[in-house]
């Protein structure tokens, strides 16, 4: 994984994340502000219709949130989030970029790409948190 002005402690918490292992998705990228991650899109991962489920592509797009909305080491939990799903991702590797639009003292919201190996977008998501009080790890 790529890093940049991250505290090692906090890049070992998103990685370990349980949910995001599960899948098969992978931090590729994590700086203030920013994540990339990506998985291989399999078959155990399809819809009755033969296509990538949504919440396969919304987990995707949502881990990639997380980690760039608490990049910052300040806690950030979601209160809102709207996926648009455009076209069905082709079978491979999916992708997520998160871009940090707004960052204030307590909200903070966020945009992500969600693209297929062939680069198109299949999804768009904005998402909006809120910041605690409290860093994600301490020390840093």
């Amino acid at each position: 994984m790529r890093e940049q002005g991250v505290p090692p402690k906090l890049l070992d918490v998103l990685r370990l994340d349980g949910y995001a292992r599960l899948l098969g998705i992978e931090l590729e990228e994590v700086r203030p502000g920013y994540a990339r991650a990506s998985m291989e899109a399999r078959g155990e991962h399809r819809n009755f219709l033969g296509v990538t489920h949504g919440g396969v592509v919304f987990s995707l797009a949502d881990t990639a949130f997380a980690a760039a909305s608490n990049s910052h080491n300040q806690q950030a939990v979601a209160i809102s989030a709207t996926i648009h799903f455009l076209r069905a991702p082709s079978p491979g590797r999916i992708s997520a970029e998160c871009f940090e639009e707004h960052r204030g003292s307590r909200l903070g919201f966020y945009r992500v790409e969600v693209r297929d190996g062939s680069g198109e977008v299949v999804a768009a998501m904005q998402a909006l948190v809120y910041r605690r009080d409290a860093p994600v790890v301490s020390g840093g």
